[in-house]
C-alpha cells in the first residue's frame, strides 16, 4: 500500500520539493535506461547533456566509444526518448540549467566532461586526482567521487576522491 495517501497533500508536495532541492539533476527514473547503460558505466543522468548530443549518442551506438552497445530497435527508441524528454535542455534541475547556459546552441557534446561547465567545475583538480589515480583514471567517472552521483547528487560536500579524501574548497 502507498503510504503516501494517508498524508495530507501539503506534505507530500514538501517531499517532492525538498527531493527536487536536494538534487542537482534528476535521478535516473527509467529502468530499461538504467539497466542497458550501467551495464558498461554509470548511467549517466540526461539531464547532464542536451537532446541533441543524446539523439546523436543514441543514432551511433555501433561505435560508442570505441565500443559496440547496439540495441534491438525498439529498446534503442525508448531509451532515446527517455533521454531526450529528460535531457538538460528541458530539465527544471539547477545543475541542468547551468550546463545548458554554458553552451552555444550549436554545441554538441558527446561527453559530459567535454561542457564548459563540468571543465570549469573540475578546473582545481590535478592529473595526480583524476588521470594518474587508479581509482578515478577520468573524469567520466562521476562516481569515483562524486558518492552521490547516482541519485543526481553532485555536492561538493559529498565529494571524497579516493587516496585524497574530501574535498575541501
Amino acid at each position: 500500500m502507498n503510504n503516501y495517501r494517508l498524508l495530507p497533500v501539503y506534505v507530500v508536495a514538501f517531499f517532492s520539493l525538498t527531493a527536487h532541492a536536494a538534487s542537482d539533476v534528476a535521478p535516473v527514473s527509467n529502468i530499461l535506461y538504467k539497466n542497458d547503460c550501467s551495464a558498461c558505466h554509470m548511467a549517466y543522468q540526461p539531464g547532464l547533456l542536451p537532446a541533441r548530443s543524446w539523439q546523436k549518442i543514441m543514432n551511433n551506438l555501433a561505435d560508442h566509444f570505441g565500443e559496440n552497445a547496439e540495441l534491438d530497435d525498439t529498446d534503442r527508441k525508448a531509451i532515446m526518448d527517455y533521454a531526450m524528454q529528460n535531457a538538460a535542455d528541458t530539465s527544471s534541475f539547477k545543475r541542468s540549467k547551468s550546463i545548458m547556459k554554458s553552451l552555444s546552441s550549436n554545441d554538441t557534446p558527446l561527453r559530459i566532461s567535454e561542457t564548459k561547465y563540468i571543465k570549469r567545475k573540475h578546473r582545481e583538480l590535478s592529473n595526480k586526482h583524476v588521470k594518474d589515480n587508479p581509482k578515478v583514471k577520468s573524469l567520466s567517472r562521476c562516481e569515483a567521487c562524486h558518492t552521490k552521483a547516482d541519485t543526481g547528487s553532485y555536492s561538493e560536500r559529498e565529494i571524497n576522491i579516493p587516496g585524497f579524501g574530501r574535498w575541501d574548497d
